[in-house]
């Protein structure tokens, strides 16, 4: 009984350890997905840097408790995974709401951004919005645009003035 326990304390450790790194923890309701759509959806995770877990949710209250998310603990109700982001906290709301769109049996609930929590229309919205690599890329295509136009202003300046003194 003892060696449970102590399982279960490593466990509730280990969640509250992976809730405190994260900067974004969705959870999502994954009753009716098959075994491999929920390998799919794990696969997903893995390759944009996420974590995709199952635990109990006993364990996953009183680690959320530990973690100071004591208003997440009601929602951990019911069959639930979790996706853990480390670095991007619109990551996880992106791939489990890209997920859901085409598998209509994975629900998302609630989830902890930067340490708020968001219900299932917010972390939608926050689906929406670019990540981080995209935002930069517009930002030095919008740098570069203008440059671009006054280098070729510039070249025609160059390119007319030696045609004048030729000619």
């Amino acid at each position: 009984m003892a060696k449970a326990i102590d399982i279960k304390k490593e466990v509730v450790a280990e969640i509250t350890d992976k809730l405190q790194r994260s900067a974004a923890t969705v959870v999502v309701d994954y009753r009716g997905l098959k075994v491999d759509e929920v390998t799919e959806l794990r696969k997903q995770c893995r390759e944009k840097g996420l974590e995709y877990k199952v635990y109990k949710n006993t364990l996953t209250r009183m680690a959320a408790e530990n973690a100071g998310m004591n208003e997440l603990v009601q929602e951990l109700v019911g069959p639930n995974a979790i996706v853990f982001s480390y670095d991007d906290p619109v990551a996880a709301a992106k791939i489990a709401s890209e997920f859901a769109k085409t598998h209509k049996n994975l629900e998302l609930k609630a989830g902890i951004v930067e340490g708020v929590l968001y219900k299932e229309d917010k972390l939608t919205e926050f689906a929406s919005i670019p990540s981080r690599e995209e935002l930069i890329a517009k930002l030095l295509g919008s740098f570069k645009a203008p440059l671009s136009n006054f280098a070729y202003l510039v070249k025609a300046i160059i390119d007319k003035k030696e045609a004048e003194g030729q000619a």
